[in-house]
Order: structure tokens, then sequence, then C-alpha cells
């Protein structure tokens, strides 16, 4: 048995929405909000940070630009971290889950190793450098003695002062800077300033206005978020297949979005303008008949009618000479009715 020693501290890509607490996250779950989160990663900087001493249930998203590279969280693992990819999606995309178990915090109120840690990636059908990672529990193991108060890390965690980035997207790469404190806070560059840093502000404020103005409208577009609200983050719920690309910005997926609609509501109304619109008619009703095959018709059915008349007369004068007949074989009078 393995155990990882004191590592080298390198903070971590994190997305700065909280998930919340989740005790279970199934393999559907994980790679839906994994695609998810590429669109919505294409709009939000990432921030640095250190993963460190996480709650069961807790959920991180990460963008790792080496996912191989080792994850220090504070938790010393008894166990070595096993690797293993299921298809997802009806073999549409191929999950990549790195599993390990029998962890604790070293120094802490844990008596047994039984946290565990599954970190999700797709490794086909998404962005392989985007991470969820989730940690829960297993049955519990005995902790090795020598191992109880032998922590993973140097403490205490040195401040992180590096400022959030974009990492895809039209803008992956570009730092957000805070705004500077003071009368000069609205976007106006300062007086002496030189070009360099002029743009550089020029560009955070813009960037700013513009998550503004997304949120915004993400919010007024909401029933179901009050005022003062976020958006929340990419949900863990099975949701709608996304069936647009990937790594389309999203200025780019309104735009197609907004032609495709026109393009179809244009079609609609130039058939209802004009190919319902026939000219009716002059011929009337009756001028599709002949007039001799008519007359020949009813000639014909008025020779019907006398024949079946005449074979009815025929019939009641052959039932009339039967009566008479049976009245003389008999021997008897028509009784007559007398008043």
């Amino acid at each position: 048995m393995a155990f990882q020693q004191i590592q080298q501290e390198t903070p971590i890509l994190k997305y700065p929405e909280d998930f919340g607490l989740h005790p279970n996250v199934s393999l559907e779950n994980a790679a839906n909000m994994l695609f998810r989160a590429i669109q919505t990663s294409q709009n939000q900087p990432y921030t640095w940070t250190f993963i460190d001493k996480p709650q069961e249930g807790q959920i991180y998203l990460l963008f790792m630009p080496n996912p191989a590279q080792p994850l220090n969280d504070g938790i010393r693992w008894q166990d070595q971290e096993n690797r293993y990819t299921m298809p997802v999606q009806r073999g549409t995309r191929e999950l990549e889950v790195a599993e390990v178990k029998y962890g604790f915090i070293p120094n802490s109120q844990d008596t047994a190793a039984w946290r565990m840690r599954r970190r999700y990636r797709l490794h086909k059908g998404g962005h392989p450098q985007l991470v969820l990672v989730h940690y829960s529990r297993v049955p519990p193991i005995q902790i090795v003695p020598s191992l109880l108060n032998n922590p993973v890390r140097h403490y205490p965690l040195r401040q992180i002062t590096d400022p959030p980035i974009y990492v895809m997207g039209d803008r992956a790469g570009h730092k957000v800077f805070p705004h500077p404190a003071g009368p000069h806070q609205g976007g106006m560059p300062q007086v002496g300033m030189n070009p360099q840093a002029m743009i550089t502000q020029q560009n955070s404020n813009m960037e700013a206005l513009e998550r503004r103005r997304e949120r915004e409208r993400t919010r007024d577009g909401s029933g179901g978020v009050g005022v003062g609200q976020r958006p929340g983050p990419p949900r863990l719920d099975d949701d709608e297949s996304a069936d647009e690309s990937e790594m389309l910005s999203t200025r780019t997926l309104a735009i197609a979005r907004y032609r495709r609609n026109h393009e179809l509501m244009e079609e609609v109304f130039r058939r209802a303008a004009f190919d319902s619109k026939k000219p009716l008619s002059s011929k009337r009703i009756y001028e599709g008949f002949d007039k001799a095959e008519l007359e020949a018709k009813i000639a014909k059915l008025q020779d019907d009618v006398r024949a079946l008349q005449a074979k009815a007369a025929e019939r009641q004068a052959q039932k009339v000479a039967a009566d008479d007949v049976i009245v003389t074989a008999s021997g008897h009078a028509p009784m007559e009715l007398t008043t």
C-alpha cells in the first residue's frame, strides 16, 4: 500500500459558484453537468484557490490543463486512485472516472478512513480539461496509526493574489482585475496612466459590464429567481439533451438561432400570403352535365316505373281471381255485412 507524500502547493482553477452538498452523483448527472459547464464556463471566469478538507457531499468544478496531475485536497488517502471509463448518454460520450477510497483528515476528529473522492471528466464528446470532483463516503476502515497525525500539506496555506481568468471561449486567457477604488471606479482611466494600463482597465470594465448585463438578462428572464439573486450554476438533474456545439460562444449561438427563427417565420408567412390565394372558378355547378344524357336517363327511369306499375296491376288481378275460385269451390256465398 502506497501513501502520498507532502506535495508542492499549487493553486487550482475553480468555478466560482457553490453547488451545495449532494450525497450521490450518478454517471449520467455528472456527464450532463460537465456538458452544460462547457457553455457556462465561456461567460464566467475561474478563480484560483486551494481545495482543503472538503465536506461530505461537496462538489467542485475545476479546470485542469493536465487532468492526470495529483489533486491535493488536505485528505490523506490510504488507497491508490483507480481510473476507468464508462459510456454515457446512450454511448454518445465517454466518461472517465478517477476514484480513490479510504481517506481521512489528519489531526481532526476522523477516527476511521471513510472518505471517498471521484473525479469525472468527459474523455470523449466534451471538454477533457473540465473536471467535476465529488466527495462521499464508503464503509470505514482503520487508520494506520503512523499516519493519524501526519498532514499532507503545510499550513497555513499561502494567500492567493492571482486574478480570476477565463478558461475558454472568445475571452480565454483574459484576466479579470478588480476595479480601482475611489472616484475613478466608474470606468474612466486615471490621469497619468500609461497606454497599456489604460487599455487593460478599459477591457476589464467592459468585461465586468457585459457580465452584469448577462446576469440581469438571466435574472429578468427566469421567473423563479428573485431580485438580487445570481443565476445558479449548472444543475445536476437530467435535462435536455444538448444539441448545439459545445465550442460555440454565446454570441455566435444567439445569432445562429435568431437567423434560423426568422428564416422559419419568413417561410411561414410567405406561404400564408401567396400560396393560398387561388382565383375563384366562374363555372356554374350544372354546366358540367349533358342535357341529352340526363333526358335519356329520365325517359329510361319513366319506362321502368311504368313496367313496374303494370306488373303490380297484373299481380293484383291474379290475386282477385284466386279469391273468386276459392269461394265458388266452398259453395258459400260471400258474407255480406249488414248495418
